[in-house]
């Protein structure tokens, strides 16, 4: 296995990225890994989240004679920009633009590339093969196929009955309903006009989340030709398993759906009641070889090059 630091431009920006590379000459059949939500560098790593979704996969592609390009998202690592003011357009075109770089290597065969996308990265790879048909597949880990405003409803739904007893008590002496707290704040965000607005006192990515609000992925999902290999877990918090049967109905090309028991939305096991405060602990832990194994050899298979004269 090799890596390669490399850049590309995006947006006026400069991102940065690693090209891990197998053993041998090549060209190699290729990954695109495309990061999930926030300010997540190459790795999935967030500062006080260290996930290593994108490096697990990078290296377990390698071992498999896939080659594969991951990115620091904007304002993160080694790329320029603001992540606070970058919008869900800018992350799908910042991928558009790594798909044209990893296309340019030599040492990849341009006609046997996949974007792999996790959480909002399962989005934009959707976009990128529903916009592109020269893609050879794509792989979406943790997708949806909700309108993003009905997306975080269907969330903040879920969240409730997982947090803390101390919380759910306040809740309730409140009289505060998570779902319609949530709602009214998108309401507000979406009164905002600039890049960054403060909510509750926060920061937060408020062109990101208009973006978000209105995107619905179902338009791209019955674009898609490409094989497609879609993986959830039965655990997931943050995504509606059940967007599985949705994708299955929509996508016209081939699709491989896949419902993973006890997985949660960062793709590690969680037996018993799915809780995100599990996710610390978890991520000291190895993402799930059965994903692992499963996207590797999936994408192994769809990639391969194709037989000739009977060889």
């Amino acid at each position: 296995m090799r890596d390669i630091d490399l850049t590309f431009a995006s947006g006026g920006e400069r991102l940065a990225g690693t090209l891990t590379l197998p053993d041998g000459d090549g060209p190699f059949s290729a990954a695109l890994l495309v990061p999930g939500s926030g300010p997540i560098d190459r790795d999935s790593d967030h500062r006080r989240l260290p996930l290593g979704v994108t490096r697990q996969l990078a290296e377990a592609f390698a071992a498999a004679g896939i080659a594969s390009l991951r990115y620091d998202k904007r304002g993160v690592g080694a790329s320029t920009g603001s992540f606070l003011a970058a919008g869900l357009r800018d992350n799908m075109d910042d991928a558009g633009a790594a798909l044209a770089a990893l296309r340019e290597r030599p040492e990849i065969d341009p006609a046997r590339v996949a974007p792999a996308g996790h959480s909002e990265g399962a989005l934009i790879a959707a976009n990128l093969a529903a916009h592109d048909h020269t893609v050879a597949a794509v792989v979406l880990l943790a997708g949806a196929a909700k309108i993003g405003s009905e997306l975080l409803r269907w969330q903040a739904a879920r969240l409730a009955p997982t947090m803390p007893a101390v919380v759910r008590a306040l809740l309730r002496l409140t009289r505060t309903d998570l779902v319609t707290k949530v709602t009214k704040n998108h309401e507000r965000i979406r009164r905002t006009t600039t890049d960054v607005a403060r909510i509750g006192g926060v920061r937060v990515n408020a062109r990101w989340t208009r973006e978000f609000l209105d995107y619905d992925p179902t338009a791209d999902l019955a674009l898609i030709q490409a094989p497609v290999l879609a993986v959830t877990g039965d655990k997931d918090l943050q995504v509606d398993p059940g967007d599985l049967a949705r994708m299955a109905e929509l996508v016209p090309g081939p699709i491989e759906t896949r419902l993973i028991p006890d997985l949660d939305h960062i793709l590690r096991r969680q037996p018993g009641p799915p809780s995100l405060r599990a996710y610390k602990r978890e991520a000291r832990e190895p993402i799930d070889a059965q994903v692992r194994d499963l996207v590797t050899g999936w994408l192994a298979r769809t990639l391969a090059v194709p037989v000739r004269d009977g060889r």
